[in-house]
Order: C-alpha cells, then structure tokens, then sequence
C-alpha cells in the first residue's frame, strides 16, 4: 500500500539527504588518499575522520636497522671511552675479567640470537664483537706490550684478528660482516710486516704484490658475493700502488723496477682470468707493465733521446707477441689487452714525436727577416731529438701492416708527418728542407687523386645516386706482425665510413698544408719562390684536371691562387708599382674566365674572383688605373656572362663595374655635376625596366622603373636645394612634369609618385623665397589665424577628404 504523498515525499528528503553525507564523507577520503599518494616525503597528510590511522613513513626492517645501527654504535664508542679512559684504573684480574666477559659475551650472543631468527639483532651485535676485539688488541699492546714496536704489532694483530674473524665467520655463517672484514684485516700484516723489518719501497710492494695474490686466489673460491668484492676492491688498491712503486723504480732503478714489474704483470694475468668481466682491462695493464719492465733497462743503457724509440719498439712488440700463436691458446681477451696496451704506448710515442712536425710546417711562417732577403729564421725545437724521426716511421709503419683502411689512413698520416719532421730533426739545408715538403706534397696530392692506387684508375661512373657508404669492420686479428696496435688504437665503434674518400681527404688536406709551408720557406729567396709557385701550379693543375669531387675543386682554386702568385712575383721583381701590379693580376681572372668555358670549377672562379678584388685593392692610391681596372673587371664579366649559367650574375657585375669605372673617371676629371653620375644608371636601368615591363606585363613599375628614376631624382633634388641658380631646377621641374604625365598617360604608379614628389620639390623650391618675404610683409597675427582657418575648414569637411583620400588611394593602388 502507498504511503500519503507527505509521507512519501519526507523519506524522499531523508534518502537524498543521507546521500548526499555520504558523498560529502566520500569526497573528503578521496581527497585525502590524493594527499597521502602525492604529498612530499617526510610529511603525512593528516587523517580526514577520527581513527583513521596515517600510513607509516618508513617499514618495521628499517625502524629496526636503524635501532640497531645506533645502538652499536653507542656500544662501540662506550668500549672506546671504557677502554680509553678507564682501563687504567682497574687491576689485572679486573682488567682481564672485563676483557674476557665483554668480548665473549659479544661474540657468543650472535649464534643464540640466529637461532631464534633474530638475524639483524645478530649482525649488529656482531658488528660490535668485531669492533671489541680490534679494541681488545689495542688495550692489550698499551698494557701488556708497551716496549713493542707498532708496526710489527700492528701486523701480527692483523694476521690474528683476520684469522679470528674468518674462523667466527666460518661458524657462524648467517653473518655477513666477519668474513669480508677478515680478508681487509689480512691486508695489512705483509705490507706492515715489511715496513717494520726496514723494507725499502720494492720490498713493500712484493708484499702488497704477494698479498693482492691471495686476494686474488679468493675470487673464484667463496661462494658469497661480499667477499669476492672485498677481495677484488682489495687486490686492486695494492696491485695499483704496487704498479706505480714499479713504475717510478723502472725510472730511478730499472733492474730493481723490473722484476717488481713483471710481478704485477703475472698478477693481472692470473686475474684476468678469474675476473672474467674484467679480463681486456686487466690484461692491458699487465701489457703496460710488461712494457715497462722491458724498455727500463734498455732505456738505462741507451743515450736519454732513444727512451721514447725504446719504449714504442717494446709496445709495438708486445702487440704482435701472441699474433703467430693459435688463437685457442690465448684468450681473445688477453690478446686484444696486449694490442691495445702496444698501441697505447705507440700513440703516446707518436704524440712526443709531434712537436718536430709542426715545427716543419709552422716553422717557415717566422718572417722575421724580409722577403727575397736570403736569410733564413733560426729552425724552431731544434734540440727536440732526431729520434723522433724514429718514432714516427715505425708508427707508419705498424699502421701499413695493420691492413684495413684505418691502417692505410694512419700510415698516409704518418708517413707525411715524417716528411714533415725531417728537415726539423736532421737539420736538413735550405734547399734540401723545401725539396722535402715539395715531395711531401706530392706524394699526398697524387694519393688524393689516386686513393686506391692502379686498381683506382679506370674512368669515373656516370654522375648518379651517391653510394651508400658501407661500415668497415675491424678485423680480429689484423694482418702483419704490427697490425694488433694499430688496430687496438683505432678500434672503437663502427662508423659508416668510404675509405676512399677518407684518403682522398686527408690527401688533399695534407697535399694543401705541406705546399703552404714549402712556399712559405721559399720566400725567403727569389728563385726559390719562383720554382716552388711553378711547381705547386704544376701539381695543383694536374691534381684539377685528374682528380674529382671535393678535391678537384680544392685543387683548382689552389692553381689559381699559385698562378696569382707567379704573377705577383714577376710584377715584384719587375719593380712595378702596387697599382701596375694589381693591373697584372687581373690576368688571373680573365685566364679564369677563359678556361671556364671548356673546365668547368666553381672554386676556380670563386678564387678567380677574390684575385681581382685583390687587383682592384691594390690600384685603389691610383684612381686612374682603378677607373682602367675597373673598366677591365667588366670585360672580363661581360665574358663571363656570355656563359647561360653565369648569364645573370656577370651581368650585373658587369654593369657594376662599369658604372663604377665611369664615375671614378669622372672624378678624376673633376666633374662634379650629379647628373654625370646619375643618368649612366638611368637610362639603362629603365630600359632593362622597360625590356622586363614588356616580357611580363604584371610586373610592378616600382620594381622596373623605381631604381631608375630614383637614382637620377633624388640626387638631383639634393643638388637643387643648394643651388642658386635656375638651370638644373628648370630642368629636373621639366623632367619631373614629364614622368608624372607619362605615369597618368599608362597608369603606371612609381612614375606618378616619384615624379609627382619631386615636381612638387621644386616648385616649393622655386616659391620658397617669394613665401618668406610675403610672410615678412605681414602682420604678425595673419599666420596664426590663417592656420586657426585651415584647421576649421578641413574639420567641418573632415569625412568628405576622408572619402577622396580612400578614392585616390585606391586609384593608386589600382595601378602598376
């Protein structure tokens, strides 16, 4: 039976009313959970309804290693202060009761509480057991044993505690702190052991050698991970300080060094491979260290300039020790160490060999004496030793045998770097020090033209696709008996490389940097200048006309620059001036231009082009002789333009210089009328407007007339203001009325408003003195009231100008 709608409609409220608590009370737990999953840490958001618990901040394994932690640590510094402070104030009995109880109770507590499944209540306690004990130690060597030595001491404690540790830890082996704190204590009583006996520093080390051994012997013996690392962390820091004790030895004392050397070296060996991760690493150092061992005592008997060569022949050797032994027979890891430790010591050689080749290349740059004065500049690192020489060509070697084009790249670069460096470390004579470069540079020049050598000369593809470069793998075992360093030293990650193009390049680089400095030398006499621009023209033009891409434009432009040489020099020892010189040089460009028809060469031009603004520079004192250069880099641009590709360009660039020419000629006339200069540009530039005009009707007239009426306009304008007299404003008033009419005839826009403006100009010109005496004439208040009047009238037919401004405007705009 339905209930009266009364009564129907309060439970209605009730109901709604009690939802919406709920989704009030919901609302506010989810804003809550929103506060607890995003606030910051280390603060809760606080619970929205009473009871509500927050979360916890950290889990019940952390409150209880932090409790712990703390609490022994507090234990342990109270054994400190106990054992510091108050061990003295007590007799034996009591002194040896509390040592016995404490540190039994200490030791002993750990296996109950593992039992009991308390393990990180065992560690702690542990912990402080271990702590108890090194304490222990020491009350017992400031009480009982005060006449000890500390040293020996120190190390028979070690031994004792390491043994009582690794047996407790043996024991008990839910601990994990005593077995790894045994193998650092067994650090320290050889390496102490000695420096107590009155060890010297090699001495120390075999014993820092010896036990890094033992540490060593661990690492594939116990099954847990803490003492494998703590014994490898270990055998690292004495194996390094016993290597670097080596190192310095092999240096002062090598026959001392080496032994302590070759220790090491066994010691990483045997390492690398229980250590297998770390095998390339280990054996590479093992590599460095047999280096050193070797080359110490020969460097001993050997004058000081043949260190370098003796240590590059022992990393050399060193890398292709294993290369005829099977592979199977040493470990991949193993080999590639050697090579790359072998191939480390080359590079260092060969950065030491450095300085004597930029010597030979930056060298001749020193012009502290004149040109063509025949004396040369005192050679730059002139003490640095020959064997430098040395270094490098056993690096180009050991990277021709390497194989592959890596190798073929680093003996190109070597091999030029020793050419380089011979007239720097053998004190070549003059002439013999630019026949070297000048070999230098052609022997890079010809392996740019030819990287591949004879199996390269076969005619080029037809032009097309670019190749897809294809990476080139390091080999695994590079060929010849030096081929382990080179490939160990450029080894590294695979890069799409073309091995032609990258000899080709450094060719060309190389070919460019030695030419440089052979010419360079050569300034210093006249007939040595002229033969080394000879033959440098000769390379570089048979390189152009040989050679492709990159490098035939590299060439090219470097023919022209040798030929604008050739031509400077002769005009120097013809005694020309600086202007005749630049008008001799101006047959670079036209040479240029000539044999652009048949050799095309864009770097040839663009040279050809920086040599005649050299020209014109130069001729720049004399106007008359640069109004003839100028008029003669047009000719040779108007050639130029006779080419369909160059049409556009050298047309303009002619014109430049030709107008350029005119009017440096008119000033040297002394014509100073600016119609003179303006209306050569006007006229052919509003017949090219007019040629443009008729080929494309759409075209604006501001675009094909507008540069050409204002550059005959304006200058004009300029000049009537200051003129007295009523000729040039006759004129241009004359010409100005002309060019509005024909721009109101043809509709055309630029010739309305600029000849519009300009007869406006004048005629405000011509009236301007009338203006100023009438106003003269009148009385004070007339201008005032005049100017009150205008503002009246243009106000009360303000729109109506609006509307004829709009319509004259678009009158305008409807124009061309």
């Amino acid at each position: 039976m339905n209930p009266p709608p009364v009564e129907e409609l309060r439970r209605v409220d009730a109901e709604l009313a009690r939802l919406d608590a709920r989704r009030a009370e919901l609302l506010a737990r989810r804003a809550w959970l929103l506060g607890v999953l995003y606030a910051p840490a280390g603060r809760a958001a606080a619970p929205p309804f009473p009871g509500v618990a927050a979360p916890a901040e950290t889990s019940p394994r952390g409150a209880q290693n932090v409790l712990l932690t703390l609490g022994g640590i507090l234990l342990a510094v109270a054994a400190l202060a106990f054992t510091l402070v108050s061990w003295g104030s007590m007799g034996i009995a009591g002194r040896s009761a509390v040592l016995l109880a404490v540190t039994s109770a200490a030791l002993a507590a750990p296996a109950v509480l593992l039992r009991r499944g308390l393990g990180s209540t065992a560690e702690a306690v542990g912990a402080l057991g271990l702590v108890l004990t090194v304490l222990d130690a020491y009350a017992l060597h400031r009480v009982a044993l005060p006449g000890t030595d500390g040293l020996g001491y120190t190390a028979a404690a070690a031994a004792v505690l390491a043994g009582v540790w690794g047996g407790y830890g043996g024991l008990l082996r839910g601990l994990r702190l005593p077995l790894p704190a045994a193998v650092v204590a067994a650090q320290l009583p050889l390496p102490l052991g000695a420096l107590a006996a009155g060890g010297g520093p090699a001495v120390v080390a075999w014993a820092a050698v010896l036990t890094a051994a033992a540490d060593v012997l661990l690492l594939g013996r116990p099954p847990r991970s803490e003492v494998r690392v703590t014994a490898g962390v270990s055998a690292g820091v004495l194996a390094a300080w016993a290597l670097l004790t080596g190192a310095g030895l092999s240096l002062t004392d090598p026959w001392t060094g080496a032994p302590l050397l070759l220790g090491c070296a066994a010691l990483c060996l045997y390492a690398a491979g229980a250590a297998r991760p770390a095998a390339s690493t280990l054996a590479t150092v093992a590599g460095l260290a047999l280096v050193a061992a070797a080359a110490g005592p020969a460097r001993a008997a050997l004058p000081a300039e043949w260190a370098v060569p003796v240590y590059v022949v022992c990393g050399l050797a060193l890398a292709a020790l294993w290369r005829p032994v099977r592979a199977g027979w040493i470990p991949e890891a193993v080999r590639g160490g050697f090579g790359l430790a072998g191939g480390v010591v080359a590079g260092l050689g060969v950065l030491w060999a450095l300085p004597p080749v930029l010597a030979g290349l930056l060298g001749p740059a020193d012009r502290s004496a004149g040109l063509w004065s025949g004396t040369h500049a005192a050679p730059v690192l002139a003490d640095h030793p020959a064997t430098a020489a040395l270094v490098l060509l056993l690096g180009a070697v050991a990277a021709a045998t390497a194989g592959g084009p890596w190798g073929r790249w680093g003996a190109v670069v070597l091999g030029w770097s020793l050419l380089m460096a011979l007239p720097v470390a053998l004190e070549l004579p003059y002439a013999a020090g630019i026949a070297v470069r000048l070999v230098a540079t052609a022997a890079a020049l010809g392996l740019a033209v030819r990287p591949g050598g004879p199996a390269h000369d076969r005619p080029e593809p037809a032009p097309g696709p670019a190749p897809v470069p294809v990476p080139v793998p390091v080999p695994e075992r590079p060929e010849g008996a030096w081929g382990a360093s080179w490939t160990a030293v450029t080894a590294g990650p695979v890069v799409p490389v073309a091995p032609g193009a990258l000899l080709a390049w450094t060719g060309s680089a190389a070919g460019t940097a030695s030419a440089v400095s052979a010419l360079l030398l050569a300034l210093d006499v006249r007939a040595a200048t002229f033969g080394v621009l000879g033959v440098l023209l000769a390379l570089f033009t048979a390189v152009a006309v040989l050679g492709g891409g990159a490098v035939r434009e590299t060439a090219a432009g470097a023919a022209v620059l040798a030929a604008a040489g050739l031509v400077g020099a002769g005009a120097a020892a013809a005694g020309l001036s600086g202007a005749a010189a630049g008008l001799a040089l101006l047959i670079v460009p036209a040479a240029t231009a000539a044999l652009a028809v048949r050799v095309r060469s864009v770097a040839a031009e663009v040279t050809g082009v920086a040599v005649g603004a050299l020209a014109l520079a130069l001729t720049v004192p004399r106007p008359a002789a640069l109004a003839l250069a100028l008029a003669l880099g047009g000719v040779i641009a108007a050639a130029a333009a006779l080419r369909a590709e160059r049409r556009r360009a050298a047309s303009w660039t002619a014109g430049a210089l030709f107008l350029a020419a005119a009017w440096v000629r008119l000033a040297v006339w002394g014509v100073t009328v600016p119609e003179a200069y303006t209306l050569p540009v006007t006229v052919p530039a509003l017949v090219v407007g007019l040629l443009r005009r008729r080929r494309d009707p759409a075209a604006s007239s501001w675009a094909a007339y507008g540069p050409g009426l204002a550059a005959t306009l304006v200058p004009s304008l300029a000049a009537v203001w200051s003129d007295p007299h009523w000729t040039r404003p006759l004129l241009l008033g004359t010409g100005a009325l002309a060019v509005t009419l024909l721009g109101a005839r043809f509709r055309l826009q630029a010739p309305l408003v600029l000849g519009g403006a300009a007869l406006v100009l004048v005629a405000a010109h011509e009236l301007a003195p009338y203006v100023v005496q009438l106003v003269g004439a009148l009385p004070r208040w007339l201008p005032p009231a005049a100017a009150g009047l205008l503002l009246l009238a243009v106000g009360a037919t303000y729109e109506r100008r609006l509307r004829e401004a709009r319509a004259l405007r678009g009158r305008l705009a409807r124009m061309r």
